[in-house]
């Protein structure tokens, strides 16, 4: 057994909803899993996003072997271009949070980072650390696990997750992977766990399919549908439930139409050709005709769904 400590530092995400960052150190060397970013709440008037502090990474930049990403989210990915510009050190992700990154790095103009695609499965050396990714079921396709075998013992982040026996992409979580990690011993278990606390468990996404049939089904006019940009098997769900009911699809929101851009350029978002139109066609289509997908389900008051709500939207 090594006489170096290994620590678990969380920036981000303990206790609390969004921005997850932590920080694994072993001696003087630190592997980095997530960098998300968090929206702010009626306290704070003139932020537009939260981000953790970096001080202790900023300060320890030489000692940073790597950057794991879990998946696609904002809250796991959203504040990874402001930690670029002071910590440069190769990024981990999958191919599709690989795709979202890029352009968030384009938006940021930060040209020179280090990207890795893998794949679950695949396994690496940093250091002293080992790494590798499973597969996890959540709403978003590419997401992961981490388990990071160190000197002292193996650390298991599982990233967000659900054992979903039904989930959209047909992609059920790992769960040989976890028992095989269970079997060799875990060190530590570093789970997501929100709404843990509450009694009975998350129905599969499965059940807001279905919900979303029965809702296009009694529409008679405009469907307007708010969902976070990046949830896009919740998108897919409601492209396919347009189309089952013969309606268009319209997407608003900077975010939105940058996400559904790259998720259908990567092949994660499938619709057939003509089912999304642009906003200066909304005029042809009757109003039983027309799926509008935004931003804004967060309430936030520049996002689209609430301009929407104001008659502040210059299209809709």
């Amino acid at each position: 057994m090594s006489k170096t400590r290994l620590q678990i530092i969380p920036l981000g995400g303990l206790g609390e909803i969004g921005k997850n960052m932590t920080v694994f150190r072993y001696g003087d060397e630190i592997i980095v899993i997530d960098a998300g970013m968090a929206f702010p709440d009626e306290t704070m008037p003139g932020i537009d996003i939260v981000i953790p502090d970096f001080s202790y990474l900023i300060e320890n930049r030489d000692k940073v072997k790597a950057i794991l990403i879990t998946h696609g989210h904002e809250d796991h990915i959203g504040s990874l271009s402001y930690l670029l510009r002071d910590v440069k050190a190769p990024v981990y992700a999958t191919r599709l949070t690989c795709g979202l990154i890029e352009g968030k790095l384009k938006e940021a103009k930060v040209n020179d980072a280090d990207l890795h695609v893998v794949k679950s499965g695949d396994e690496f050396k940093a250091g002293s650390f080992k790494f590798g990714f499973f597969h996890v079921c959540h709403s978003i396709p590419d997401s992961c696990g981490i388990y990071l075998r160190t000197p002292v013992g193996t650390i298991v982040h599982t990233g967000d997750f659900k054992f979903d026996h039904s989930p959209v992409d047909g992609e059920q979580t790992d769960m040989y992977k976890l028992a095989e990690l269970g079997h060799r011993g875990v060190l530590a278990l570093c789970a997501d766990s929100t709404n843990a606390q509450n009694p009975g468990y998350t129905p599969s996404e499965a059940v807001v399919a279905k919900s979303l049939m029965s809702s296009y089904a009694d529409a008679k006019g405009r469907i307007i549908l708010a969902t976070f940009a990046s949830n896009v098997s919740r998108i897919q769900m409601a492209v396919d439930a347009a189309l089952a009911f013969k309606r268009k699809v319209c997407v608003f929101g900077r975010s939105m139409v940058n996400v559904v851009g790259i998720a259908r350029e990567m092949g994660y978002l499938k619709a057939p050709e003509g089912t999304f139109i642009e906003p200066e066609e909304l005029n042809r289509y009757r109003d039983d005709r027309i799926c509008i997908l935004t931003t804004g389900s967060q309430g936030e008051p520049m996002a689209g769904l609430s301009r929407m709500a104001d008659g502040s939207h210059r299209q809709v």
